[in-house]
């Protein structure tokens, strides 16, 4: 749908770098470099057409008994478990407003309302309810959402709740309950680099698609648009491609591991590198989603750099780990605790830009050690809004202890 340019600016924060990435399509800046595109895909415009999470699935078929080995036979029963409680997601949008002074006579209003464009995602039912999981960037400017089920059934769904700051997002449909089959979450702190991962959704509309992986990473950290990133996220090589968004990740029990949302690529297509939202996030932020249709996420309220031997060389730093405090945004909770950011700019080699020199050092939170802007983030990942932190930082050579008090995100 749009086009957006990830560009790191404010960690959770903001953070310090850099990182490009096109949203919903695939238009890379420099030919060479890979793209990161969300997995929704869409397709041209045209006319339109004429506060709990349930873990425990419903009743699922039996097993299937084939001629198989012990890893084919585990597929082959994991999708016949868990494929019906993945859904089609049929987005429709209006296309963007746009005009043409510059040619004489064009008329300066937007698209007609007849114009609209489409786009496919993925999701899945997580309750008798009727709400399903997807994510934020599927149904984002939606005008009309259509969810089609294993048996074809289609369905109205409406928007309950959407949270930007982790892509994720909450529809719901009325239909029979026994349409509905439930995943059952599992658990993403535990998970190990090796593990099975299975992916369901539909790439490129081909409706409930298995692929088959494993974790190839965890913990890694994403800079979206918004200048706010995404923490602990999976990584799989797990084929997932356009379409795949808000589609399940799967462990070898089938039960949900992750939301797949964004694949790194210089072709538009899968290349082995997908990040998915870990489940843990989902069991936090959809309660309040479905709540409120909103989640309060902390703010830090600073802007800084990953310190490493090069920026502590070039900047005669104390230390080689920690977090330079670039800026400190006005009226935000490091500004009300008390801590400083930079004050002058310094040409380093490596940094497309002049770094802001002379702030604080975080080395600490709450006595766990902080050695990356990547660590700040996902530390406060797992705190919430008015929670009292206990910084340790360095200032002229100092090491001093501050407490921030967190306040709800901005909007910026």
């Amino acid at each position: 749908m749009k086009q957006k340019t990830i560009i790191a600016l404010l960690a959770g924060l903001m953070a310090g770098t850099t990182l490009g990435c096109s949203l919903c399509s695939l238009t890379s800046e420099v030919a060479e470099k890979p793209t990161l595109i969300p997995t929704r895909t869409s397709s041209p415009a045209s006319a339109p057409t004429p506060l709990t999470i349930v873990v425990t699935p419903t009743p699922l078929p039996e097993e299937i008994v084939v001629e198989a080995d012990a890893e084919e036979q585990l597929i082959i029963n994991l999708y016949a478990r868990v494929s019906p409680s993945v859904v089609n997601i049929n987005v429709i949008g209006a296309i963007e407003e746009f005009s043409h002074p510059e040619v004489p006579g064009f008329p300066e209003s937007p698209f007609p309302e007849e114009f609209f464009q489409r786009g496919l995602g993925s999701g899945f039912v997580i309750d008798t309810d009727g709400h399903i999981v997807t994510n934020n960037h599927v149904v984002e400017g939606a005008r009309r959402i259509q969810v089609r089920f294993s048996d074809d059934t289609e369905a109205e769904a409406e928007v309950v709740g959407t949270d930007p700051h982790t892509d994720l997002a909450i529809i719901k449909v009325d239909v029979p309950e026994a349409l509905l089959h439930p995943v059952e979450l599992g658990e993403s702190d535990t998970l190990r680099v090796g593990q099975r991962a299975i992916a369901i959704g539909n790439p490129f509309g081909f409706e409930r698609t298995v692929t088959t992986g494993i974790i190839s990473a965890v913990g890694r950290v994403l800079q979206q648009g918004s200048g706010f990133s995404l923490p602990n996220l999976i990584q799989t090589d797990a084929a997932i491609n356009p379409g795949n968004s808000g589609g399940p990740l799967l462990d070898s029990r089938g039960k949900v591991i992750g939301v797949n949302t964004i694949i790194f690529t210089s072709s538009g297509f899968s290349s082995g590198v997908g990040l998915a939202v870990p489940v843990n996030t989902v069991k936090r932020v959809v309660p309040e989603l479905i709540e409120s249709g909103h989640f309060a996420h902390p703010w830090l309220g600073i802007r800084g750099y990953s310190i490493n031997a090069e920026l502590a060389e070039a900047l005669d730093l104390p230390t080689a780990r920690g977090v330079l405090i670039a800026e400190v945004i006005t009226n935000g909770p490091s500004a009300q605790a008390g801590l400083r950011g930079g004050q002058r700019e310094v040409q380093v080699e490596g940094f497309i830009e002049p770094v802001i020199a002379g702030g604080d050092i975080i080395m600490a939170i709450n006595d766990t050690e902080i050695r990356s802007m990547d660590d700040l983030i996902t530390y406060l990942e797992s705190t919430m809004v008015g929670q009292e932190l206990e910084l340790t930082i360095i200032r002229d050579g100092d090491e001093k202890r501050l407490t921030v008090e967190l306040d709800e995100r901005p909007n910026f």
